[in-house]
């Protein structure tokens, strides 16, 4: 057969990047960036470009498996996988109710534009209130403060229109999806707004590539962001930089925010946070001084101990300096697929809308609930091994690797390892996979039908793509939507989306499940499919210019405004300002970085990627290096209170003195000393999830560790 050239987008990350594929005989033979996409510009990263391999290496699993007595794995049809799992949890439930089973999506569920909205059909038809995402491993601060303070409907100013950015903490010319700046071409979206006159503040403890571009580095130390921001805003409260006029207007609880902040004076917070007072103050009036404008944060910040104190704070920063879009401007994200993330556009901040607390499912451990619709996933090894009514005894896990991704490393394993009944979803046997009792294996992404809804909080267009299958799936696969599907129907239960009831007689195809998901969005994505094969160009994805919302006026009623001083806020910041840390001999801070070469824990499998980076350096100051008379490339032992690693010392001249820098989700619980340069040393074996965790959203410190560094 002939080499056939399809249209489709990539799916290793969030971002999204429109991309050309060759296909000969249905085998991927090759991916390259859609040049013709007027928004990528044909732009990829070096971890789409590993497409190929994703789907071809001899290495994945094309066939479900089932755990023998002896540990071992057997082939298994997936019907007869999916029908085991289903009568095996439907018994558990009879037994031990609908608590009995958990769901966790993981960030490459996220890549699939079906799971999220099924699985938690899924969940809601069991009646179990354990359905968990990766989010609230590493961001769950997003999603408690994204209502709790007030919602402006209007939604905030778009990258491309501002005057300032300030990115805390997040890389998003390594890590697309990390915020504030549209994923298409990181890199060149950033330079073109600098060559228009952006000024560009970047807070991080090393320099890395966006601060490479700043206008103002701010080297902040580790878990000290609170005082950078309340510095920054103390500058402003004293020179009346904010808006006084939209905060008259719109925000209440200004009077408590200011004399929370009034002691954290430049010189105090400059000092605290480990950065000059003088850029401090620089940042401030740089920032507030803008027309538009906003201030992002990234994983780190949130990982580092004070994640809702440090979310609180950006908020804070944004709605002072009204960072918002005003009555008949475009709204920044049209939101083409996600209705929910939409709502009416108005001059106006939105009723609150309780996102945890109060009428919200509890977990049994430690009193933690539910954050949005998610259960927060400190709790879920705690919630399969803790004995009485509501533990988990089935856990199914589609598209994600706990025992790499979560704190507490041993924990999860144990878990996974005693968990009644524990399902992977998984192209891999990943360290996850090994603990399964039955791995089912997936289609993968050029294999399947899916809409680029993930990457639609970014997208300062209407921009719509759907894509058909590149080929069909190989071997015994199945899409994961179609799994839950038939997890439903082996159980007896329904799946409700939306825009309502999915069949449960027969499986509807990948458009119907999705028009379900996206019930009220500007676009059905079965129009938007329709619309991309009717295309010159089939399968490019379109702009609906035309559906573009604008922000309206305000309701003549509307009343409702931002509560600076809702729940715990602004009083933690007075609790955190009396509690400087001490060291205790623990000299070190360890940061989390974001790496090119891999998205999380996905990329270790892949050839070119484990070339490029095959172990995880711990990235050290030379001068660190020097004082403790290790050698550069030397391997060394990093320990915490808890536990210790190994890893593979590197110098860099851009991380700050008293900070290592490594990557998250590497490695896995069995990595040592002898196998550090191919697996490399996992940061999430230092922590424990159920001590230094926020008390809100249970997120363990996972940044910001503090460990001591010897010669290994």
């Amino acid at each position: 057969m002939a080499v056939e050239s399809k249209r489709t987008f990539c799916r290793f990350c969030h971002a999204s990047c429109a991309m050309i594929v060759e296909v000969e005989d249905d085998k991927i033979l090759s991916v390259k960036g859609d040049k013709e996409d007027h928004l990528f510009h044909g732009y990829t990263c070096i971890k789409g470009r590993q497409m190929p391999d994703m789907h071809n290496l001899d290495t994945r699993m094309i066939t479900s498996k089932i755990r023998q007595p002896d540990g071992s794995f057997k082939d298994i049809a997936t019907a007869d996988a999916l029908k085991l799992a289903g009568e095996t949890m439907k018994k558990i439930v009879e037994e031990h109710g609908p608590h009995s089973v958990a769901v966790y999506c993981g960030t490459n569920a996220f890549q699939n534009s079906a799971v999220l909205g099924t699985s938690y059909a899924f969940a809601q038809g069991v009646g179990t209130r354990n359905w968990y995402t990766s989010v609230t491993v590493d961001q769950p601060a997003k999603v408690f403060t994204t209502a709790r303070y007030g919602t402006w409907m209007g939604g905030g100013n778009a990258f491309t229109e501002s005057d300032v950015a300030m990115f805390v903490g997040n890389n998003p010319i390594v890590s697309h999806y990390s915020g504030g700046m549209p994923t298409s071409s990181p890199s060149r979206g950033l330079r073109d707004a600098l060559d228009r006159g952006l000024k560009l503040i970047v807070a991080d403890p090393r320099v890395n590539e966006m601060g490479k571009l700043a206008d103002i580095h701010l080297p902040v130390k580790p878990g000290e962001d609170p005082a950078l921001l309340a510095g920054m805003l103390n500058v402003i409260f004293a020179e009346k930089l904010y808006d006084q006029n939209f905060v008259a207007a719109h925000v209440d609880g200004v009077e408590e925010l200011e004399a929370a902040v009034k002691p954290m004076t430049p010189d105090i917070a400059a000092k605290r946070a480990g950065v000059d007072k003088d850029q401090l103050i620089a940042a401030a009036r740089m920032f507030a001084g803008a027309n538009k404008g906003r201030v992002v944060t990234g994983t780190g910040p949130e990982m580092a101990g004070n994640g809702t104190l440090t979310e609180y704070l950006v908020a804070s920063l944004n709605i002072l300096c009204a960072r918002f879009n005003q009555e008949g401007e475009k709204v920044s994200a049209p939101m083409v697929f996600n209705p929910l993330m939409g709502g009416p556009k108005k001059a106006q901040v939105a009723p609150k809308m309780p996102t945890f607390g109060e009428g919200f499912a509890k977990s049994r451990i430690r009193g933690l609930g539910v954050l949005g619709k998610e259960m927060p996933c400190n709790v879920l090894a705690d919630e399969i091994l803790t004995p009485g009514d509501g533990q988990i005894k089935a856990f199914i896990s589609i598209g994600g690797n706990p025992e790499i991704a979560f704190p507490d490393q041993q924990k999860v394993r144990r878990a996974l390892e005693e968990c009644e009944l524990y399902i992977q979803v998984d192209p891999w046997m990943s360290a996850s996979a090994k603990r399964a009792d039955i791995i089912l294996a997936p289609s993968m992404c050029l294999e399947r039908e899916d809409i680029n809804n993930v990457s639609d909080a970014f997208t300062e267009e209407a921009y719509a793509h759907y894509t058909e299958a590149m080929v069909p799936p190989p071997g015994d696969t199945m899409d994961e939507y179609e799994m839950l599907w038939w997890l439903a129907r082996h159980m007896g239960v329904e799946m409700n989306y939306p825009g309502g009831a999915a069949s449960m007689d027969e499986c509807p195809d990948k458009a119907t499940i999705l028009d379900l998901i996206s019930e009220g969005s500007l676009v059905k994505p079965s129009e938007a499919k329709a619309d991309a094969a009717a295309l010159e160009r089939k399968g490019a994805a379109i702009t609906y210019a035309d559906r573009h919302p604008v922000v309206g006026p305000a309701d003549p009623d509307a009343s409702e405004k931002f509560d600076l001083n809702a729940g715990e806020m602004p009083q933690s910041l007075t609790e955190y300002a009396e509690n400087d840390p001490v060291e205790n001999g623990f000299d070190f801070r360890l940061i989390s970085r974001r790496s090119k070469h891999r998205y999380n824990s996905n990329g270790h499998t892949f050839p070119k990627l484990v070339e490029k980076m095959p172990t995880n350096p711990a990235f050290f100051n030379p001068a660190d290096l020097a004082n403790a008379g290790i050698e550069d490339g030397a391997i060394i032992e990093i320990t915490s209170p808890t536990a210790s690693i190994f890893g593979m010392a590197k110098a860099d001249e851009k991380v700050r003195r008293g900070v290592i820098s490594m990557s998250h989700a590497f490695g896995d619980s069995d990595a040592g000393k002898e196998d550090v340069m191919t697996k490399g040393g996992s940061t999430n074996r230092l922590i424990v999830d159920d001590s230094h965790y926020d008390p809100i959203t249970g997120q363990a410190v996972q940044s910001a560790i503090p460990v001591k560094v010897a010669a290994a």
